[in-house]
């Protein structure tokens, strides 16, 4: 069984979705810094100083001054900032990933082209033939 276990591991799959996973969560953080410290504060300065992160409603009606002072009061929140935060956040991985997976389309190497199937009758061509056949 650990001989099983040793070939399953050492497939390249295994490996290769190992390392995907890994890199993923370096990436993960690289892109939350990219979004919360270049991008929001860009987007909040077009906006008119607008920070998504103190974004919410207080379902509570207490009117607390910021989310974090809402969330320490343990009021019921609607922080539909952090929402908008996660969707630019899923947009530029999203993106990325796209960029990504073409620029490694491009460098694999073009797979030869199928030799054309050869051309013979068509289906329509065969029963053609059949009645005829049949008519004689």
């Amino acid at each position: 069984m650990l001989k099983e276990f040793k070939d399953f591991i050492a497939k390249g799959n295994v490996m290769d979705l190992a390392v995907g996973i890994i890199i993923g969560a370096a990436f993960t953080a690289i892109v939350n810094s990219l979004v919360g410290d270049l991008i929001n504060p860009i987007i909040g300065l077009i906006l008119g100083g607008i920070n998504f992160s103190d974004m919410f409603i207080d379902l509570s009606g207490k009117a607390p001054v910021s989310l974090a002072a809402a969330k320490d009061a343990g009021n019921a929140v609607f922080a539909y900032g952090a929402f908008i935060t996660a969707i630019i956040n899923f947009l530029i991985v999203a993106f990325v990933v796209f960029m990504l997976v073409k620029s490694v389309n491009r460098m694999m190497p073009k797979a030869p082209a199928a030799p054309a199937a050869p051309t013979g009758p068509t289906e329509l061509d065969v029963l053609k033939d059949i009645l005829a056949a049949v008519k004689k």
